[in-house]
C-alpha cells in the first residue's frame, strides 16, 4: 500500500519532439543504434530518476509525439514505447495503459500527446475511468492504445478551437485527461500542450506578449470545460509543456538598459533584426534578437542557467490562474530551449528566451491529498541536469498521496444494507449478500459493482 499508509506518485512531462526528429536523422543516416542517439540518453537519464525516486505509481505526458515532422517520423513511435516498456526500472510495474493520439490525417482532432502510466506491484488498488460509463474499471495487465483513440473512452481528450487560433495556423495543440483510483485515493490527471511563441519580435512589442494572452485564453478554456463537465470534481493534476515564456519585453527592457538599438527590417518593410549595442564599448553587441534568434551573447547560458531568482520575476503567466491551480516552488533552471547536441547537456540554444515551458500545476483540491514532510520528501525538479534530453528537459514532480479508508467487516454489513435500500428506490431488489464493493473514495460517494453493473451511493447513506 506504500509508505506507512500513502502512496509515492512521480509525474512526469516530457516534450519529445526532438527525440523523433533525432531518430528521423538515425534512421537516414543508417545509425539506428548510435551510442549517443538522444532517445538512448533520455532512458538513461529516466531510468536514473526512476531508480532513485522509487514511485509506485508513474505517470510521464508527452507532447510532440512523432516529432515536428511527423508525417516522416511518427513511424518512430513504436521504437520509442517499445523502448520505454523494456526499461529494466519498469519490470515491477504490472500494469501499464497507454495512450498516444498518432493520426495526424485527423486534422481536427489531431494532438500529438501521448499519455503513459504505469502501476507498481506493490499497488493494491489500481483504477481508471471510463467516461462514457462514468464508472472506474479495474486495471489489469499492459494496454497500448495507439494510431487513433477518438472511441477510446477511458480518456478525454481535445484539440483547442480553431477560434483560438487567429493569427496563426491551426495546429495540434490541445489535452488528454484520464482519471484514476489509486489505493483508494481518486485524482485526474491532464495532459495539456499550449501555444508557443511563433517570433521573439512580436513577443518583445507588448507586456503581456499577445501569445500569452492566447496561452491564458486556451487554458482558461481547459479549467472552464472540466469544472463544467457532468464529473465528480477531483483532485487534479495538469502537467505537460504550457509553452509559459519570460515577460520578454520587460526583461529585454532591463538586460538593454544602457543600449542603443539598431534595427534591421526585411520583407514588406517588417522590422526582422535588433541588435542592442554598447555605444561607448566599441559597438559591442550585448542582445540580438530576431523572428527565431534570441543571443544574450558572451553571457547567454550562463545568465539563464544560473539566474533563477533573477528570471522569476518576469515568469507571471501563472498568475492570472492561482485562484484555481498552484505550483510548488521552482528551483531549477528553464526547461527550454537546450541544445540538442547529444555531446552538450547544459547549453541553450540561441532561438528563443529560455523558459519554464514545462510544469506540474495542481488544483487546491489536490492539495488536500498530498503529503509533504520531512519524512515523505517532495522533489520538483529537471530530469538529467548534465545530459542532452532535446530542446526540452523532462520536468518532473514526486510527492506522497494518502491511501483512502478501507472499509472494516463491519462497515461492510453496514454498507451492504444501505446499497440494499438504496436499490430498492430503482426498483433493483438485491441481497446484501451478492453486492461487492469494488472502490471506496475519499469524496461523499461510493461506488459498488453488482453483476459487472456499477452503481454510487451517497457515503452519507452508508453509515
Amino acid at each position: 500500500m506504500g509508505d506507512n499508509g500513502l502512496t509515492r506518485i512521480l509525474l512526469v512531462s516530457a516534450n519529445v519532439g526532438s527525440i523523433f526528429e533525432d531518430l528521423s536523422r538515425c534512421h537516414k543516416a543508417k545509425h539506428r543504434t548510435h551510442p549517443d542517439n538522444t532517445l538512448k540518453l533520455w532512458l538513461r537519464e529516466f531510468q536514473k530518476c526512476l531508480h532513485r525516486t522509487e514511485p509506485r505509481f508513474l505517470a510521464v505526458h508527452c507532447q510532440e509525439v512523432g516529432g515536428k515532422n511527423y508525417e516522416d517520423s511518427m513511424q518512430h513511435v513504436n521504437n520509442f514505447v517499445t523502448s520505454l516498456l523494456g526499461c529494466d526500472e519498469l519490470q515491477n510495474f504490472d500494469r501499464v495503459r497507454v495512450f498516444l493520439d498518432e493520426d495526424f490525417t485527423a486534422a481536427d482532432k489531431f494532438t500529438a500527446l501521448g499519455n503513459l502510466y504505469f502501476v507498481h506491484v506493490d499497488v493494491d488498488v489500481a483504477e481508471i475511468w471510463d467516461f462514457e460509463a462514468s464508472k472506474f474499471l479495474t486495471v489489469e495487465g499492459r494496454e497500448v492504445q495507439s494510431g487513433n483513440i477518438e472511441n477510446v473512452t477511458v480518456k478525454e481528450k481535445a484539440k483547442f478551437p480553431q477560434r483560438f487560433y487567429p493569427d496563426f495556423k491551426w495546429s495540434r495543440k490541445g489535452f488528454l485527461r484520464t482519471r484514476w483510483n489509486i489505493n483508494n485515493c481518486a485524482f485526474d490527471l491532464c495532459n495539456i500542450h499550449l501555444f508557443h511563441d511563433a517570433s521573439n519580435i512580436i513577443a518583445m512589442q507588448n507586456s503581456p506578449s499577445v501569445y500569452c494572452g492566447n496561452r491564458k485564453e486556451a487554458l482558461r478554456h481547459t479549467l472552464q470545460r472540466f469544472d463544467e463537465d457532468k464529473f465528480e470534481k477531483l483532485p487534479m493534476f495538469i502537467f505537460g509543456d504550457f509553452n509559459f515564456r519570460l515577460d520578454s519585453h520587460l526583461l529585454i527592457k532591463e538586460l538593454t538598459d544602457k543600449t542603443l538599438p539598431q534595427h534591421t527590417k526585411g520583407k514588406k518593410d517588417q522590422l526582422a533584426k535588433i541588435v542592442f549595442i554598447e555605444a561607448d564599448n566599441n559597438e559591442k553587441a550585448i542582445l540580438t534578437v530576431e523572428s527565431k534568434q534570441f543571443n544574450y551573447h558572451d553571457k547567454h547560458t550562463e545568465f539563464f542557467y544560473n539566474k533563477n531568482n533573477m528570471l522569476q520575476q518576469y515568469d507571471t503567466e501563472l498568475d492570472a490562474f492561482k485562484d484555481q491551480i498552484s505550483e510548488f516552488e521552482i528551483s531549477f533552471p528553464p526547461s527550454y530551449p537546450f541544445s540538442e547536441d547529444t555531446n552538450d547537456g547544459l547549453s541553450y540554444m540561441k532561438t528563443r528566451c529560455p523558459s519554464w515551458c514545462d510544469r506540474v500545476l495542481f488544483n487546491h483540491r489536490a492539495k488536500d491529498i498530498i503529503v509533504h514532510n520531512d519524512e515523505h520528501r517532495l522533489e520538483y525538479d529537471v530530469i538529467g541536469h548534465n545530459t542532452c534530453m532535446g530542446d526540452h528537459k523532462p520536468v518532473y514532480l514526486l510527492f506522497h498521496v494518502k491511501n483512502g479508508p478501507g472499509k472494516t467487516p463491519a462497515e461492510s454489513d453496514k454498507l451492504d444494507s444501505a446499497l440494499a435500500q438504496c436499490l430498492l428506490t430503482t426498483d433493483i431488489i438485491v441481497p446484501s449478500t451478492q453486492v461487492k464493493i469494488s472502490q471506496v473514495d475519499t469524496t461523499k460517494y461510493i461506488h459498488v459493482q453488482h453483476n459487472g453493473t456499477s452503481v454510487r451511493v451517497f457515503r452519507e447513506t452508508s453509515v
